[in-house]
């Protein structure tokens, strides 16, 4: 038995990984979520089409694919380390370069970021999901605190995605008036977002992660064949595909839909994300309590129901304020989906989640690469992005249905 003086250790380094977690959030949250606000600029910029700017979030969800491989790897061999250290660095190459140039370079910073973020995302929400909900203390905590713990963390994800919409928003809007500043304006957000990075990278460099998984802890191969037989694998599987997809989606093109439908100029289109953030963010600083008085079931079919409602709001409704409406109805609903699904992953499976996150979050990362990609496909063939927006209603739909079975 561990002496109460090692508890106290174990815990005060616990939330000094909590706090790096959270914070490392932050900027996670800028970068999964800039294309959103940045897609009217993009397009102007490098005069692209619908599918050449649903190309962007393929690149960078692909890329995000690669690095989830690699933080499977890297969490199984050499525990949170390194994944945390590199993903921080690639994302801070990738936003300092991605306005420096052509489509091209754009394409390959997007990768670069993208790939960063593959490993730091599945990497964060795990340790968390294992360390966060008792601070080392308690680690065979309720299914409701790791739901909170991880919720709290995509709580900083969700500042971060806000505050990259209002700054793109803000940059825009002081090109209409002083363009000789506001060409500067932009790189320098950018530019700021990568400096943040090294540094914090530099700050995490000897926080005391926790060591890899001893292999007697990492599922076998007969595990895998047995894990596979279960039907909950397969519909985690087809959780963590559709619903990071569909929220990207959400997030990623409401702007160009604003801005396609003419209700309102640029800044308005790159505000349109901030005001779907702000309300999934507020919603995961409610979670923490709302999880308390509700069961994760019953929060995960009333939030998609929800969230299907409010996609449908913004697509029937005419004018700007319905709009708007709709993506806060969208953000709130969505708000608290993906950190029950996290914790109930990290629940079910234990420590071999750390090997089955691989699995799970490249699912995320494919989602998030198809279903936005295929949004633009469907709007430049149609020549409709209300018909391309669809998609993301109907994967909302899907999952409801998968959440009205006990599994």
């Amino acid at each position: 038995m561990a002496s109460p003086q090692t508890e106290l250790s174990q815990s005060s380094s616990n939330r000094k990984l909590v706090l790096a977690g959270q914070i490392a959030f932050l900027p996670t949250g800028v970068l999964q979520t800039l294309l959103g606000p940045m897609l009217p600029i993009l397009i102007a910029r490098w005069v692209i089409n619908d599918t050449q700017a649903g190309n962007l979030f393929l690149v960078q969800f692909l890329a995000s694919l690669v690095g989830v491989q690699l933080s499977g790897v890297l969490l199984a061999r050499w525990g949170f380390r390194p994944a945390f250290l590199s993903g921080l660095l690639l994302m801070a190459c990738g936003v300092a370069t991605l306005t420096m140039g052509s489509l091209g370079l754009g394409l390959a910073s997007v990768a670069a970021y993208g790939l960063g973020l593959g490993l730091i995302v599945p990497s964060d929400n795990l340790l968390i999901a294992e360390i966060g909900s008792s601070s080392g203390s308690h680690p065979s905590s309720p299914p409701g605190s790791r739901a909170s713990a991880v919720s709290l963390l995509n709580f900083f994800w969700g500042v971060g995605a806000v505050f990259c919409s209002l700054m793109v928003a803000w940059t825009t809007t002081t090109t209409t008036t002083t363009a000789t500043a506001a060409h500067n304006l932009l790189p320098v957000f950018l530019g700021s977002v990568a400096l943040f990075l090294i540094l914090l990278a530099l700050a995490m460099r000897n926080l005391p992660f926790p060591a890899a998984a001893k292999s007697a802890e990492s599922p076998a191969s007969s595990s895998w064949r047995e894990m596979a037989k279960a039907p909950a694998l397969w519909l985690f599987a087809a959780v963590f595909f559709l619903y990071p997809g569909a929220e990207t989606a959400v997030g990623g093109w409401v702007g160009s839909y604003v801005s396609r439908i003419g209700l309102r100029g640029a800044a308005m289109a790159s505000m349109m994300p901030a005001f779907f953030y702000a309300a999934l963010t507020v919603g995961r600083a409610l979670g923490t309590a709302f999880l308390r008085h509700f069961s994760e079931r019953r929060v995960l079919l009333a939030g998609f129901a929800a969230g299907a409602a409010g996609i449908g709001v913004m697509l029937w409704t005419p004018s700007l304020p319905g709009v708007i409406g709709g993506a806060l109805i969208t953000g709130l609903s969505f708000a608290t989906l993906y950190p029950i699904t996290v914790a109930r992953l990290s629940e079910r499976f234990g420590v071999a989640a750390r090997s089955l996150g691989a699995l799970m979050f490249s699912l995320a990362s494919l989602g998030p690469a198809v279903i936005p990609w295929m949004v633009g496909v469907i709007s430049h063939a149609t020549g409709s992005l209300r018909a391309g927006m669809l998609l993301p209603l109907a994967a909302t739909l899907i999952l409801f249905l998968i959440h009205l079975f006990e599994w």
